[in-house]
């Protein structure tokens, strides 16, 4: 469990926040209880994605969280634009460490304009600050 210190500072940084592990289960806890977990459960997809080293299993791995999160009426269909889906499907054609770097900027500027301010007025993160 973080201290009350470490997490005050995930009000200014959603990076501090995703990157440590109580911080992430705390903000996807709060988001499936708003239904929107889906956004941060995409992030980390493509943190994990960008460690591959084997291009069969990027391929493979980019496929996946197309299928998953990108195309239209995907199970956990994340919300991006018209461009930046026609970016990451252009990507996708040689699957790259990158190919989903635009798409993960734009869901990461949403967590952080939206739900980190909800997160930080909920009852999940008043609880750690105390």
């Amino acid at each position: 469990r973080p201290s009350p210190e470490e997490a005050l500072q995930w009000r200014d940084s959603l990076e501090k926040l995703l990157q440590n592990p109580y911080g992430l289960a705390s903000f996807c806890s709060f988001l499936r209880s708003e239904f929107s977990e889906e956004n941060a459960e995409f992030w980390v997809a493509c943190e994990d994605y960008k460690k591959i080293k084997s291009p069969v299993k990027m391929a493979e791995k980019a496929k996946k969280i197309y299928e998953e999160f990108i195309q239209t009426e995907a199970p956990k269909e994340v919300n991006i634009d018209h461009f930046t889906k026609a970016v990451t499907m252009k990507n996708l054609v040689e699957p790259s460490p990158s190919s989903f770097d635009m798409a993960q900027k734009r869901i990461f500027a949403l967590m952080e304009k939206d739900s980190l301010p909800r997160f930080v007025r909920s009852e999940f993160y008043q609880e750690l600050i105390k």
